[in-house]
C-alpha cells in the first residue's frame, strides 16, 4: 500500500477495486487524439480508473475519503459493462495495517455514485449490512436526497443496496464543512448536483482532492471533463476556479481514480510538475511501446 506523509496526516491508499470505463465518456467533447496523448486506452476504447478509498490517519482517528466499488454485490452485467476488474479488497488492507472495519471513525464521501459508495455496504449472511458500522458518513444534502430519490439519468448510479444499509450514519451538510479545522470538505455540483472535493489543511500547506470533478491527472485542462457530468459547466467554472487557486497556494493534488499518481503537485503556472507519488502498482492499461 502506497502511502503519503502530510505533517500530522498519513495518508494511505486502499485497494477498493478497478474499473475500465469508456474513454470517450471519461473525455466528453475532447477529441481522442488529444486525450490519448496523456492518459492510454485498449483496444475497446477503455481506460483504467482505480477506486482507492483514502485513508487519513490524523490525531488518532481514522478517516476514509470515499468507499470503492464494494465487493460480492456486482452482477456479472455490470462487472461486464462497468469493466469491474478487480473488487475491492478494503477489509484485507486495513487488517494488514493493523485495523478493522470498526476502527474507521469518520467516512468523507465526494459523492455517492456505486464506483464511490458501493464499499459503504456488504454482503454478511445474504443481507446487507454496513460495512463501516461505527463510522459518521459526511455527505452533502442535495447529493444525499438525490441518492434515495434519483431521477430517470441519476438511477443507473445511485443504488438503494448503497444507502439503505447506512442511513442512521449519514451526517449532511450544506455549502462547507469543517469537520476538523484541518479537514474541509467544500460543495462543487458539477459531476453531479451534490458533488464536493475535499481540502486537507496543515501548517499554511494544502492537499486536495478533486474528486470526479478531476478524476486523474489528466483531466487538468477545466474545459476537459467527462460526458458523465449532469452538469458540465459547473464542472469547468469550479475546476476553473479551484484550480487557480491551488497554484497560487502551491496546494498538493490527490486522486482517487488516477491509475498513474496519487498525489501531483504543479508549479504556479499549472505546466510543470514540482513533485509527484506514483502509483507503485503498474497500470493494467499502459502506454503503447513509442514507435520511431
Amino acid at each position: 500500500m502506497d502511502q503519503l506523509v502530510f505533517h500530522d496526516m498519513t495518508l494511505t491508499w486502499l485497494n477498493g477495486g478497478t474499473t475500465t470505463m469508456d474513454g470517450g465518456a471519461m473525455f466528453g467533447v475532447v477529441p481522442k487524439p488529444l486525450w490519448t496523448r496523456k492518459y492510454p486506452v485498449n483496444e475497446k476504447n477503455q481506460i483504467e480508473l482505480v477506486t482507492e478509498p483514502i485513508l487519513v490517519n490524523f490525531h488518532n482517528k481514522h478517516y476514509l475519503i470515499d468507499a470503492g466499488v464494494g465487493a460480492g454485490k456486482l452482477s456479472d452485467k455490470q462487472r461486464r459493462n462497468y469493466g469491474v476488474a478487480y473488487e475491492s479488497q478494503v477489509e484485507q488492507d486495513l487488517a494488514e495495517l493493523g485495523l478493522n472495519v470498526t476502527d474507521i471513525d469518520v467516512i468523507l464521501m465526494t459523492h455517492l455514485h456505486f464506483d464511490h459508495a458501493g464499499g459503504l455496504t456488504t454482503l454478511k449472511a445474504g443481507r446487507l449490512v454496513s460495512t463501516f458500522p461505527k463510522a459518521v458518513i459526511y455527505v452533502n444534502e442535495i447529493e444525499w436526497e438525490e441518492m434515495q430519490h434519483p431521477n430517470i439519468r441519476s438511477k443507473s448510479t445511485y443504488w438503494q443496496e448503497n444507502w439503505v444499509p447506512i442511513q442512521e450514519q449519514i451526517v449532511t451538510y450544506r455549502e462547507q464543512l469543517f469537520v476538523t479545522p484541518e479537514i474541509e470538505m467544500l460543495h462543487t455540483g458539477g459531476h453531479s448536483k451534490g458533488h464536493a472535493i475535499i481540502r486537507l489543511h496543515q501548517q499554511e500547506e494544502r492537499l486536495i482532492h478533486m474528486a470526479d470533478i478531476m478524476p486523474t491527472h489528466a483531466h487538468q485542462n477545466p474545459l476537459w471533463v467527462l460526458a458523465y457530468d449532469d452538469y458540465p459547466m459547473t464542472s469547468i467554472f469550479a475546476k476553473e476556479a479551484l484550480l487557480a487557486e491551488a497554484y497560487q497556494q502551491q496546494a498538493q493534488f490527490i486522486f482517487y481514480h488516477d491509475a498513474f499518481y496519487h498525489m501531483i503537485q504543479w508549479d504556479q503556472t499549472g505546466k510543470e510538475i514540482r513533485s509527484s507519488l506514483k502509483r507503485s502498482q503498474p497500470p493494467r492499461i499502459p502506454f503503447p511501446p513509442k514507435t520511431e
